[in-house]
């Protein structure tokens, strides 16, 4: 992988952007370059760099603070190292489900990839009724890989601690520690929510019982380093078509718990449970189902197959690592449905709904199923179980 040095940090404009994709030798000398800031996320700039001849490629270079707040929120620009480091670890075992990278720079906090401009954001391919047939399959085959192969269940112990250490993201875990786990669930500045809803959320901040399991979910985040997770595994990361499904944007990848990522995912879809009517629901129930059995049916042959665990074949014991990771996930599902309701980043599935009355029916059926899913994790056993919940509460 080709690292290009540079003398000093400076945020790329479309001209220098251009002059940094010839100067990678990634276009013929003589070739007409066009470039476009596409970036619409909450930390980054992206820039799309064209050739006359069709030819595309993506530089994505982190910015030293949140874009979505300002200069006042400043961040590592090793966040850039830990994504790149991240395409390139995952993509070593599914490569056909992450963008490929071309060049990085820790310098600039640079990371050259792929276009996947042929393909949609998920979220909104989903919000427009989409129903991206592949999607669940790849994503539980996605999980199932890259959890496994990077969990001590595969790994030499010297192996396994050398990437926790590589992958030590402090920053961007706290970002994750506050917004998820803390924030939505007292009285902080960071909340954003209609005051329709201040008597429901009111309830949350004073709930001791939801505040009790979401703390022991938020020591499951800051303590269990079981695998390397993507970290911010939403549908907004994910390119999709009704044939491919490609990951990106592991700038919160870390070493934490196995279900951090199969929860997130499974929050994403229930957005879309949620606003979808009546007759368009199912094809969203069925997804996250398939999620989660994909995952399962990928994991337990990697076992089978691929543990290196003196224990993996003790009778029981992977049925153990995976009723932990579905529990744990269902309760990080149920975080990510309040925090993304309730909390500073909101989810464009609930938001867009213009209707005053259905958007905020919708968001407390959001807050009732998030709270319900982390208070009765460890009574739901079953993605069927989780699906019938979700049901009920709509």
């Amino acid at each position: 992988m080709a690292i290009v040095q540079t003398k000093e940090y400076s945020p790329l404009t479309e001209q220098t952007a251009i002059e940094l994709a010839y100067q990678l030798e990634l276009f013929p000398k003589e070739a007409e370059l066009t470039a476009e800031e596409i970036g619409d996320g909450n930390l980054n700039y992206v820039f799309r760099i064209q050739a006359n001849n069709g030819k595309k490629i993506i530089v994505k270079q982190a910015l030293p603070y949140a874009k979505v707040v300002g200069e006042s929120w400043p961040l590592t620009l090793h966040r850039a190292t830990i994504e790149a480091n991240a395409l390139i670890k995952h993509g070593e075992f599914v490569p056909h489900l992450v963008p490929k990278v071309y060049h990085t720079d820790s310098v600039l906090a640079v990371t050259v990839m792929e276009d996947l401009s042929h393909l949609t954001i998920s979220r909104e391919g989903l919000i427009n009724g989409e129903s991206y047939p592949r999607l669940s399959e790849d994503i539980g085959q996605y999980l199932a890989h890259t959890l496994f192969h990077t969990s001590d269940y595969a790994l030499h112990p010297f192996e396994k601690k050398k990437l926790v250490h590589s992958f030590h993201n402090p920053e961007l875990c706290k970002i994750t520690e506050d917004l998820v786990f803390t924030d939505p669930f007292f009285n902080s500045d960071t909340n954003d929510f209609e005051d329709t809803l201040q008597p429901l959320v009111e309830a949350l901040w004073e709930d001791n019982e939801l505040k009790l399991e979401t703390a022991k979910l938020k020591k499951s985040f800051l303590t269990e380093t079981e695998a390397l997770v993507h970290g911010d595994l939403h549908t907004g990361s994910i390119f999709a078509s009704d044939t491919t499904t490609k990951v990106i944007d592991p700038e919160f990848a870390y070493y934490g718990p196995i279900g951090f990522d199969i929860g997130q995912f499974i929050a994403n879809l229930t957005f879309q449970a949620i606003v979808r009517e009546e007759g368009n629901k199912q094809v969203i129930y069925d997804h996250i189902q398939n999620t989660w059995t994909t995952f399962e049916s990928h994991f337990s042959d990697l076992w089978q197959t691929h543990s290196i665990d003196s224990y993996a074949n003790v009778e029981g014991y992977l049925k153990f690592v995976l009723e932990k990771s579905f529990q744990d996930a269902v309760g990080f599902a149920g975080c990510e449905l309040i925090r993304r309701t309730i909390g500073l980043a909101h989810v464009k599935d609930l938001d867009l709904i213009s209707n005053d009355e259905k958007r905020i029916e919708a968001k407390k059926k959001t807050i009732q199923t998030g709270r319900k899913w982390i208070i009765e994790r460890s009574s739901i056993q079953t993605i069927d179980q989780l699906i019938n919940v979700l049901i009920e509460s709509n």
